[in-house]
């Protein structure tokens, strides 16, 4: 009788520092980036890390920041989009002309806007997909539209005035006292249930997971987070509702990579689209769901933006061509960890990268340095996180581009 030959398990090979970086670790190099620089601006100014200045900081960062995180989606599908400033712009206006002209309520024109930008988002996508012509001349081409039709949207005076009208609010609310503790309590549980789902969907799978790793150590990062920026803020004035309305957007968008079928197909149409293609995926409808998405969301930036600076005008959208509005949001989604050619990219890229473009600007003003430098530094932070990402990608053998 044979006796039955057992096998030891494989031991199990302990990743190294270059696997950690390289996947879950990828954001490391950009906290440290960001950390330095907020050290350097420390140094050079007393102001730089008041409350008053770090609340300003986050509210200027939200407009890139919303703008970078539906730029990637569009990153994420292998695509790219040079029309979502011009989209903001646009939906922006017709929005004020909507609120001043036609006596529309801003809880009807808001809505408008936004849908608007998401359809005219999906038909870029949908020329690109169907006709074949690369996204960056199909983009480029409907935002110079974009900009002509937002100077014919606009009166004689070439400017629309939105104080009184409401929207105003949208800046000036801030949520202080408990209430924004309790704000953050209900985000913690919230980020709690998004990093419990996503073990839960790994064991159905019959993957194991580390429970200090997967669950424990990012609840805690999370927590920890959350009180430092809830005390910095509310040491001002509390939370801005601009800063809210961002970190919502966050997590609606982690949750949509993240445990949707959708961000599964995001991912899979990057990587390789004809294999997405054959394995049934209908690739053409999610690049346009990511184009919506994008336009969508730039409509909003937009929005934010009319309600900071009091109303639009030919400066909307960052002006004809997009002027700095679009190179810093696209900027601040690579820097942020976003692949220029698709298929990798997590939710945090957005918030890490707008911070990083608004510490840069922020600091540099307070030193008084002039706008020519900012965008100069701005540029080689850009060529230096690809260039770091790249590095990595290369240490450990993995080459998305």
């Amino acid at each position: 009788m044979a006796e039955a030959i057992t096998s030891a398990p494989p031991p199990v090979r302990r990743r190294s520092v270059g696997d950690l970086l390289a996947r879950d670790l990828r954001a490391l190099p950009i906290v440290i980036g960001l950390v330095v620089l907020w050290i350097f601006f420390a140094t050079q100014s007393d102001v730089f890390l008041t409350a008053r200045n770090l609340s300003n900081l986050l509210v200027q960062s939200t407009v890139v920041g919303i703008m970078a995180l539906g730029i990637m989606f569009v990153l994420l599908v292998k695509e790219i989009d040079l029309s979502v400033a011009a989209i903001n712009g646009v939906t922006s206006v017709l929005m004020a002309k909507l609120i001043v002209e036609a006596g529309v309520s801003p809880w009807i024109a808001v809505p408008v806007a936004i849908l608007i930008g998401a359809f005219i988002g999906s038909l870029s996508a949908r020329w690109v997909t169907f006709v074949g012509v690369p996204s960056f001349v199909v983009t480029l081409g409907l935002g110079l539209a974009l900009n002509g039709l937002q100077l014919i949207l606009l009166p004689a005076t070439a400017r629309y005035s939105l104080n009184g009208t409401g929207l105003e609010q949208i800046a000036l609310i801030n949520i202080g006292g408990i209430w924004a503790w309790v704000v953050l309590a209900i985000g913690i549980l919230c980020f709690a249930g998004l990093v419990l789902s996503e073990v839960a969907s790994r064991s159905r799978a019959g993957l194991e997971t580390a429970m200090m790793r997967a669950v424990v150590l990012p609840i805690a990062a999370a927590t920890v987070f959350g009180v430092v920026v809830v005390s910095i803020l509310a040491a001002h004035k509390g939370i801005p509702l601009v800063v809210l309305i961002f970190g919502i957007l966050l997590g609606l968008g982690g949750y949509i990579l993240k445990q949707t079928q959708f961000g599964l197909y995001l991912y899979a149409v990057g990587n390789n689209d004809e294999a997405a293609r054959r394995a049934g995926v209908k690739v053409h409808r999610i690049k346009m769901a990511a184009f919506a998405i994008a336009g969508g969301v730039a409509a909003l930036a937009g929005v934010i933006a009319a309600s900071r600076t009091l109303g639009v005008g030919v400066f909307s959208g960052g002006g004809v061509g997009g002027g700095t509005l679009l190179l810093e949001s696209i900027a601040a989604a690579v820097i942020g960890g976003v692949s220029l050619f698709g298929g990798r990219g997590s939710i945090h890229a957005a918030l890490l990268g707008a911070l990083v473009i608004g510490t840069v600007s922020n600091g540099l003003n307070l030193m008084g340095v002039e706008n020519e430098i900012r965008l100069i530094v701005t540029g080689l932070l850009l060529v230096l996180a690809v260039s770091i990402d790249k590095l990595i990608e290369k240490a450990t053998g993995q080459q998305s581009f």
